[in-house]
């Protein structure tokens, strides 16, 4: 299903990032790729407090920089949330698999 945590998605984290993800950051990096190819700067009223702990864990692990100011990106994690973006959301009916 559209947005849902598949093997895919998972093989993909843990070969890009080093681990799994839950469907709640899934969710979250559609919205950053979004930030990042538009304003680059994340509306405070479009995250709620899990999405906050979920920016900082990225924070803590140098993913991203910044936030409401003014957002920057890793180029690592930038490809790594393209692919499980297009894995989770554009290649969900088992067209694309990793």
């Amino acid at each position: 299903m559209r947005g849902m945590l598949s093997a895919d998605i998972q093989k993909a984290a843990n070969l890009h990032l080093g681990r799994s993800i839950t469907t709640e950051e899934l969710r979250l990096m559609a919205y950053v790729q979004y930030v990042m190819v538009n304003e680059q700067k994340i509306e405070p009223c479009r995250v709620n407090a899990d999405d906050r702990k979920i920016l900082a864990k990225w924070r803590k692990e140098r993913y991203i920089e910044g936030g409401a100011s003014g957002l920057s990106i890793t180029w690592e994690f930038w490809y790594a949330i393209c692919v499980i973006i297009w894995l989770g959301y554009v290649a969900y009916r088992g067209k694309g698999k990793y």
